[in-house]
């Protein structure tokens, strides 16, 4: 009987401590659900966050390498999209292929959107507008007019049919991978067709027409994009935390000196200012700002296409105001020199968008300032070759001085206040006035003033 009681208690112990443990595992695993919802709300309820770029004015090398660090950046930081805000006349046709692919290839969707109102994508900004995953504009802007366009020199028909077949068979190829009209943007190419918002819209050639960027994220939120990889991706804009693309230094210098009449203002003002420092060697300011000033434009034409013909005529007015110094011509080297500065500023840069080259005004008006300054500073080192030594022993030759003894043939002189001994082939009263004709040493021959036609005035 004591030993059926004891079994019992045992069991009951037994089963008590089972319980005990179940109890604690089951509260363990309910703490750790409750921490994993706590976990997933934050961020289930995160705001998407879309990566701003404003693609404005030209587009150039430098666009490509912000379109470049803008993807790697979203890919990086977790960004939904990116946003292209555009406002271009177009832009070089290489740069433009490049960001093309860089649109094409970015991880995350892009949306590209010509704002504000009187905005435009043309040309080149018409191509980065068909490549984006969505395509919208403002009201009151337009985009097309993407027809190749090249300078007289270069109207070869054979050559410029190529390029506009070329332009106008990528941008239907870009339209109909993004379901959009090949047809309408293909004229847009072959015709120079331009289009307002309102006719973009109606031929298909944009997804939609949005008054600001809020309301474009909102009519775009849940939509459903194919990427140009054939994969799908369900837009998530509602709401979206902007975060605006930073350049970098060198980009945002870049961008500020790529504008070709600040280029070339940067390096006729550089040439300038070496000159000052070779015309008055020590001078150092001017060396330094002007070899910086030189560097700050070199690098700008890195990124800009830059023809042989234009460098030349530069070069050569260069070397025209140097002849200029070297040779009395009247001015007409040195005018030779305004027009040759003035033609190679024309044809410089090779671009066929008038935002990218150099305009009449920029450069007669870096010309013609350059040309006189130079011939200035030409004259005045001339001036200073050519004036009478004044110091040492040479610059005592015609100088005036006062016997303050006889001469005969040897006595002594006051000259510029000081007392030299003096030879004389004529015989010289004291208190002569008397003219210095050589130096021999610590000698000086003189003659009398009277003797002696023209000269110095100098003091004695």
């Amino acid at each position: 009987m004591a030993s059926s009681r004891t079994m019992i208690q045992r069991l009951r112990l037994r089963g008590g401590t089972d319980l005990y443990f179940l109890e604690a595992a089951f509260t363990r695993f309910l703490i750790l659900v409750l921490l994993c919802l706590l976990l997933a709300i934050p961020a289930r309820g995160a705001p998407p966050r879309i990566l701003v770029v404003d693609v404005v004015n030209v587009i150039h090398p430098v666009t490509v390498e912000i379109l470049d660090r803008a993807a790697a950046r979203a890919r990086e930081e977790g960004f939904d999209a990116i946003l292209l805000r555009i406002n271009t006349p177009g832009g070089f046709l290489d740069a433009s292929r490049q960001a093309v692919e860089r649109i094409v290839a970015c991880p995350v969707p892009v949306i590209a959107y010509v704002t504000p109102s009187g905005g435009r994508a043309a040309s080149a900004g018409f191509f980065l507008l068909e490549a984006a995953d969505i395509a919208a504009m403002a009201p009151g802007t337009h985009a097309g007019a993407a027809h190749p366009v090249m300078f007289a020199a270069q109207q070869d028909q054979a050559i410029l049919a190529k390029a506009t077949n070329d332009a106008a068979a990528s941008l239907r190829s870009l339209t109909a991978r993004r379901g959009r009209n090949p047809e309408a943007a293909g004229k847009a190419v072959t015709d120079s067709t331009s289009y307002t918002e309102t006719e973009a819209a109606s031929l298909k050639l944009i997804d939609l027409v949005a008054a600001d960027t809020a309301a474009l994220l909102a009519a775009i939120d849940g939509r459903e994009v194919s990427r140009f990889d054939g994969s799908k991706t369900r837009l998530r804009t509602a709401a979206a935390e902007l975060t605006a693309y930073e350049p970098s230094l060198s980009q945002k210098i870049q961008v500020a000196v790529s504008d070709p009449n600040i280029a070339l203002a940067l390096l006729l003002l550089g040439a300038l200012g070496l000159y000052v420092e070779f015309s008055s060697p020590g001078l150092i300011v001017p060396g330094v700002a002007g070899a910086i000033l030189v560097l700050l434009g070199l690098s700008a034409f890195t990124v800009l296409p830059v023809t042989w013909t234009g460098v030349a005529l530069l070069v050569l007015a260069l070397g025209l105001f140097v002849l200029e110094a070297k040779f009395a011509s009247h001015g007409i080297l040195g005018a030779g020199g305004v027009c040759a500065m003035v033609l190679g500023s024309m044809l410089l840069i090779d671009s066929p968008a008038p935002e990218a080259r150099v305009r009449w005004s920029t450069a007669i008006g870096l010309a013609v300032p350059f040309g006189l300054i130079t011939l200035f500073l030409t004259g005045l080192v001339i001036q200073a070759r050519t004036r009478k030594v004044e110091t040492g022993a040479e610059g005592l030759v015609g100088a005036k001085a006062r016997a303050i003894s006889a001469i005969a043939p040897g006595g002594r002189v006051l000259v510029r206040g000081e007392i030299w001994n003096a030879h004389s082939a004529r015989p010289i009263q004291a208190d002569e006035e008397v003219r210095v004709t050589s130096v021999h040493g610590l000698d000086l021959e003189v003659e009398p003033a009277t003797a002696a036609s023209g000269g110095s005035h100098d003091q004695l």
